[in-house]
């Protein structure tokens, strides 16, 4: 007969990056105001209520859920661009050994 496995504390993510932020209430305490808009990795979040929370008894703090921890594309790539970098083609050239022939040469 097979037994399942024991459940891990904390089941892994489906989505590597997948994070959340903190949204206070109409009543936010101080310490979410303080990540206010800051995301953070799903494992890594913070417990809800926060560990300094001044009116934990009546705190409205939720997650929202993001795919992504960065909120717009840092790279070029992401936003349809290409790379800075615009240099003549080298691989086309000879070599730097004294025994590379040219393409055309052989």
């Amino acid at each position: 007969m097979k037994t399942k496995p024991a459940p891990s504390a904390r089941p892994a993510p489906k989505q590597p990056w997948h994070a959340v932020g903190v949204v206070g209430g109409t009543t936010a305490c101080k310490p979410a105001l303080q990540i206010k808009g800051k995301r953070f990795l799903a494992t890594e979040a913070p417990p809800i209520p926060l560990p300094d929370c001044t009116s934990s008894w009546r705190c409205k703090c939720v997650y929202r859920h993001y795919s992504d921890r960065r909120g717009t594309p840092r790279r070029i790539a992401d936003r349809g661009m290409f790379g800075r970098h615009v240099a003549l083609e080298r691989r086309q050239q000879r070599g730097r050994r004294a025994d590379d022939v040219p393409e055309s040469q052989r």
